[in-house]
């Protein structure tokens, strides 16, 4: 077969290839976007000391900082969160009510600021709301643990909170020995798994005269806990939630501040008198400096020279456009720490039982990952360790505790929880959900933050005291159905006085 000359001449120039990923173009609408290509370590070093000072200076000055802050550590902590021993009997796997009992009594008092803080200044959940606190100003905290009973326990465990400042990010180290390396203070293996943290023996920015010049100290990893909530892989630094809206909140700050101030001067000025041209003279001059005497007296009616006209003008400060512009604002600040626009603001005026409803609900399931993960990263590896150093002092006794760890090392732990936005439909839901098996009501007391089976001994108690002392509750579902104590009398006067055809 002859081919056509045109189709076997030269080659015609292929298209140009279109990109997939319209976030990958290059077009001049996209000229000014320029990404790091640095590993997460690399961008945190480059500006951890200043985000970090940055973001401390917010939470101090800044109210919506301030109210971002707060609203992290009660929703995260609140109270604290509470521990449950679960330790069940070899036989039957009924709760071990005895050892239970003496695990939670030794927890509960150990709790106390002369026995678990080494500084002896907060109590556990004072600790608990420093992590929430400190999590997320600085973006992380680390937790020494201190191997001395103190305080009035024989346990020999103590924990020494540690700002991040103290972890020396201008230590950096590539070939240790062994083949570890540092990186801002944090020494890891070949598997990135941190061994070793080096510490400065004071705070970089203390007052001159107060301490001796700062020295770094090597601290084994097993005796410290680093908490931060990393972003990307083999995260070696914290980083503060405010880091994306701290620009945004700052100059909110500045707008704010210019909009008060103006609307000060506009509230100073009365108006501008207009006079013909010519120089200055007579009473009306200062000699001193040749200016305009004004004064500006309430209820005094004032004569104009002649010629002289008054203009009063128009400067409303703060604009009209102020308010939406501030709630589009800070509803950007919320977006970006997890929390709802009104928690950050504490605007409510346009909210309604909905609009609140979802924005709660996707709020507490932020809170609840928070929790779990504080949980997980915190309570549970530090109780673990805490019941076996309380078994050696001989604080608690459990003979099987060598051999049968598993049994008393996972206690319940439970957070706080939330009061219902509109409780009279919300427990209805709860009523229905449990009936119709959707839920149970264990889980509907936890997401109040309760413990049921508390609730349930508490009830008990209350029920028996009742019944002691002939009281009926129109809440007790053994005496009403819904009618009240007038159910409850009339079952009463039917004893004392029976139906006829009923009785002896």
């Amino acid at each position: 077969m002859i081919w056509p000359f045109s189709l076997l001449g030269s080659k015609k120039s292929a298209p140009p290839r279109r990109r997939t990923f319209q976030a990958a173009g290059l077009d001049r609408t996209l000229a000014d976007w320029r990404a790091s290509t640095a590993s997460i370590d690399a961008d945190i070093k480059a500006g951890l000391v200043r985000i970090r000072n940055r973001s401390r200076d917010l939470c101090q000055n800044n109210d919506y900082a301030r109210a971002a802050r707060r609203g992290v550590v009660v929703n995260v902590v609140g109270r604290g969160i509470k521990m449950q021993a679960q330790a069940k009997k070899a036989r039957g796997g009924d709760a071990n009510k005895t050892v239970n009992d003496a695990i939670e009594a030794a927890w509960e008092k150990w709790q106390q600021k002369e026995n678990c803080d080494a500084a002896g200044m907060l109590g556990f959940a004072g600790i608990e709301r420093m992590i929430a606190s400190s999590i997320f100003e600085s973006g992380e905290i680390l937790i020494r643990k201190i191997y001395k009973p103190m305080g009035n326990m024989k346990i020999p465990l103590a924990l020494d909170l540690i700002e991040a400042d103290l972890l020396d990010e201008t230590y950096n180290e590539d070939n240790l020995p062994g083949g570890n390396y540092v990186k801002m203070g944090v020494e890891k293996n070949e598997w990135h798994r941190p061994v070793a943290y080096h510490f400065l023996s004071n705070h970089p920015g203390e007052s001159v005269g107060w301490t001796k010049t700062p020295r770094r100290m090597r601290v084994p990893a097993k005796e410290i806990f680093h908490l931060f909530c990393p972003e990307r892989i083999k995260q070696s630094r914290g980083i503060p939630w405010l880091v994306s809206t701290a620009i945004r909140l700052h100059h909110m700050k500045g707008y704010e501040d210019a909009e008060v101030i103006a609307a000060r001067a506009t509230a100073c000025l009365m108006g501008f008198i207009q006079t013909p041209a010519g120089e200055l003279q007579g009473d009306d001059v200062d000699a001193a400096t040749g200016e305009r005497l004004t004064e500006f007296d309430s209820g005094v009616f004032k004569y104009l020279g002649p010629g002289e006209t008054i203009e009063v003008p128009d400067l409303k400060r703060p604009g009209g456009q102020f308010d939406p512009f501030m709630r589009n604002m800070l509803r950007g600040v919320a977006v970006s720490i997890g929390a709802s626009y009104e928690r950050v603001s504490g605007d409510y005026s346009q909210t309604n039982y909905s609009s609140s409803r979802l924005s709660l609900n996707d709020e507490r399931d932020f809170w609840r990952v928070i929790q779990a993960w504080l949980i997980e990263n915190f309570h549970q590896p530090l109780f673990k360790e805490w019941l076996d150093l309380a078994v050696l002092a001989n604080e608690v006794s459990i003979k099987d505790f060598y051999t049968n760890e598993a049994n008393y090392i996972y206690p319940r732990w439970t957070a706080r929880g939330w009061t219902w936005v509109d409780p009279a439909r919300e427990v209805s839901a709860g009523i229905a959900a449990v009936r119709a098996g959707f839920t149970t009501q264990s889980e509907i007391v936890a997401q109040g933050g309760g413990d049921f089976e508390e609730n349930m001994i508490q009830r008990a108690r209350e029920l028996k005291l009742a019944k002691q002392l002939g009281i009926v509750y129109d809440t007790d579902p053994a005496q009403v159905d819904g009618k009240g104590s007038a159910q409850a009398l009339a079952a009463a006067a039917s004893v004392v006085d029976p139906p006829a055809g009923k009785g002896e």
